[in-house]
């Protein structure tokens, strides 16, 4: 088991910024990032790293946007978003997966088998 304590998110301005983090516990991990999920929308992966190291993947849509970064002692993700668009407006959820995995899908929702409560970010115009 794996336990998954998100912070961050809330309201902001379209071009402004937020920073989200996630502090895992329990069982080790090997992929951790965050996925999000707008009303009437499938959820999707955002940006994923790999505990331990800094290899990472981000979705096309946020890439040069946001940035995800991992405390390794702490076992905590975060995720720095700059330049937010009113489109980013989701419910974001931190994963975590326990399941040893290679790159190949890493932002796959169905490789992630903890999941965090979630937090709400909204971007306005």
């Amino acid at each position: 088991q794996v336990q998954l304590v998100e912070s961050g998110g809330g309201s902001v301005q379209a071009g402004g910024s937020l920073r989200l983090s996630c502090a895992a516990s329990g069982d080790t991990h090997y992929w951790m990032g965050w996925f999000r999920q707008a009303p009437g929308k499938e959820r999707e992966g955002v940006a994923v790293i790999y505990a331990g190291s800094d290899h990472s993947y981000y979705a096309d849509s946020v890439k040069g946007r946001f940035t995800i970064s991992q405390d390794i002692p702490k076992r905590t993700v975060y995720l720095q978003m700059t330049s937010l668009k009113p489109e980013d407006t989701a419910m974001y959820y931190c994963a975590a997966s326990t399941i040893r995995s290679s790159d190949y899908g890493a932002l796959a929702r169905e490789r992630y088998n903890f999941w965090g409560q979630g937090t709400q970010v909204t971007v306005s115009s």
